[in-house]
């Protein structure tokens, strides 16, 4: 029996329009009624995550930037407690900081601290394309000052043209030791510790909901999801997903613009036919 629900985002919530469909948040309720935890895990910040969840009208712990940044329930003053985080060497930080703006002057960085997303300039055409996708506001400092302060970094986001971002995923492999490199997009570049994954978040909460891994379902529909897909015993891949993806899945849903979600929850969670 499932127990708790574990939820990409991007690509598995949300639809190709970045919406969440009437149906899908119908479902979800469903599952809140049941008392089965709904639990968003995504490389967003914690705002990005939580206006989702205020939609959806579900109070449950997020996992943030892929699980670096774990955050539970809010309480009665909208307060979340850090359940678990991992931030970035900040040695690792000032290199990859001074890799980018002496190499790859194409390339937009941003910072990611807690619920904080640093740019060094609000109005650079990247920083305006992702801020009107995840609809938070960034905070603009000068990037090598904001480091020296010693703030606890998530994440790094690098966006560029696909060369750029291909060219600096391969210096970044071979210069920089102790980080885990994503490419959530061709143009996107998503860093953060190498000890970080959504199967180690997943087992943080595991022990808030008294559950094991036997007992929770992990649906997504990429690479960066397949941990908690091999590691939830029930992992669902989108219809959307890679090859790759489906392959390691125990099942494959629709597609995010077929309301797969919907779709995999009713068959194997509600068992409906």
């Amino acid at each position: 029996m499932i127990k708790a629900i574990f939820s990409d985002i991007d690509g598995t919530l949300l639809n190709s329009r970045h919406q969440i469909t009437p149906d899908t948040k119908t479902i979800i309720q469903e599952v809140k009624d049941r008392d089965i935890p709904f639990v968003l895990v995504s490389a967003r910040m914690p705002s990005g995550i939580l206006s989702l969840q205020q939609e959806l009208e579900i109070n449950a712990p997020v996992i943030c930037y892929s699980g670096a940044l774990v955050l539970g329930g809010s309480d009665v003053h909208g307060g979340r407690e850090t359940l678990h985080s991992i931030g970035l060497n900040n040695n690792s930080v000032r290199a990859m900081l001074h890799i980018v703006s002496t190499g790859f002057p194409g390339i937009s960085l941003s910072l990611y601290s807690h619920d904080q997303w640093i740019v060094g300039d609000q109005s650079d055409p990247w920083v305006v394309q992702e801020q009107e996708i995840i609809k938070v506001d960034p905070t603009e400092r000068e990037l090598s000052s904001y480091i020296e302060e010693d703030h606890e970094i998530h994440k790094i986001l690098c966006m560029g043209s696909p060369d750029e971002i291909n060219r600096l995923d391969r210096t970044l492999q071979s210069v920089v030791p102790g980080i885990s490199i994503y490419k959530s997009k061709d143009t996107y570049l998503e860093i953060m510790d190498e000890m970080v994954s959504k199967s180690y978040a997943i087992r943080e909460l595991e022990e808030v909901f008294h559950i094991s891994n036997r007992e929770l379902m992990a649906i997504g529909d990429n690479y960066n999801d397949i941990d908690m897909i091999l590691y939830a015993g029930l992992g669902i891949a989108m219809g959307n997903a890679p090859e790759e993806v489906k392959r390691i899945a125990d099942k494959v849903t629709l597609s995010n613009d077929e309301d797969g979600l919907k779709d995999g929850i009713e068959r194997f969670v509600l068992i409906r036919p």
